[in-house]
């Protein structure tokens, strides 16, 4: 989002948060006009009753201002994505402090930082083990990631409820362990992290509820950038904007795909 954005009409200096509150606000203007029971006009857009933010309280606080109706539902993949930040934020802390230094390439921390940052379904036993074994003789170092890496799992485990229909019982049991888990850790990044999550469950529980995402924003938020990249960059602002227009639209305007040619 452009934090110097302004008012198309009068040219007033936005902030972020005004900005996206007045689009979120035309957005749903036509939302609030009277229509008939009986009416069928194809012109009036959806009523907005979900809308996919990432862990940012600057959308949220717009969307709770401009949508007040609409539920806000936090997408998952920033929240793993959290998750991965903390345990990689252990891993340089416990290096630093253990081995008085950055970690280097004979580390087995080191070695296995992608690794720790993978799924856990998606590592066959083999790969786990070749991870663990060295981490975990390594004392200290093994035993504080072991635990962090368990509460991104957890977590992971809680998001995964996601369109499988579990009720509250089950979902209030794994977010029970999640938190647990944290709270029992003896890691700051590992509470602080617990805290976040906590702070924003109202959101994740209802992409737990609803198995919303932003998904499809998000790759056209790339695509965009692309464009953008390989014109290595753009001088002027309608250019930009048509470019932006052919390439997002190719779908709806019928054009070939690449697999069709």
């Amino acid at each position: 989002m452009d934090l110097t954005a302004r008012h198309p009409r009068t040219g007033e200096l936005l902030s972020t948060v005004k900005f996206i509150v007045q689009t979120l606000a035309a957005i749903g203007e036509p939302q609030r006009e009277p229509r008939s029971p009986h009416s069928h006009n194809r012109s009036h857009p959806p009523t907005i009753g979900h809308v996919a933010i990432d862990m940012s309280a600057t959308y949220r606080a717009a969307v709770r201002t401009g949508l007040a109706h609409a539920t806000v539902v936090v997408d998952h993949f920033h929240v793993v994505q959290l998750a991965n930040k903390m345990l990689s934020m252990v891993r340089r802390r416990t290096t630093a402090e253990t081995r008085g230094r950055r970690g280097r390439a004979s580390d087995p921390e080191w070695k296995a930082r992608r690794r720790l940052l993978r799924n856990r379904e998606d590592l066959t036993d083999e790969q786990f083990a070749t991870m663990w074994n060295p981490l975990l003789a390594e004392g200290k170092i093994g035993r504080i990631l072991l635990t962090a890496w368990i509460a991104k799992e957890s977590l992971r485990n809680l998001l995964a409820l996601a369109r499988t229909g579990a009720d509250r019982h089950r979902i209030g049991h794994a977010r029970w362990k999640f938190l647990t888990w944290c709270a029992d850790a003896d890691i700051p990044e590992v509470r602080r992290f617990a805290v976040t999550v906590d702070r924003w469950w109202p959101e994740i529980e209802a992409f737990i509820d609803t198995g919303h995402s932003n998904a499809k924003s998000e790759g056209i938020n790339r695509v965009i950038k692309l464009v953008a990249r390989n014109a290595f960059g753009f001088r002027n602002a309608d250019n930009q904007r048509l470019r932006t227009r052919c390439v997002t639209t190719r779908r709806a305007r019928g054009h070939l795909r690449t697999a069709q040619l």
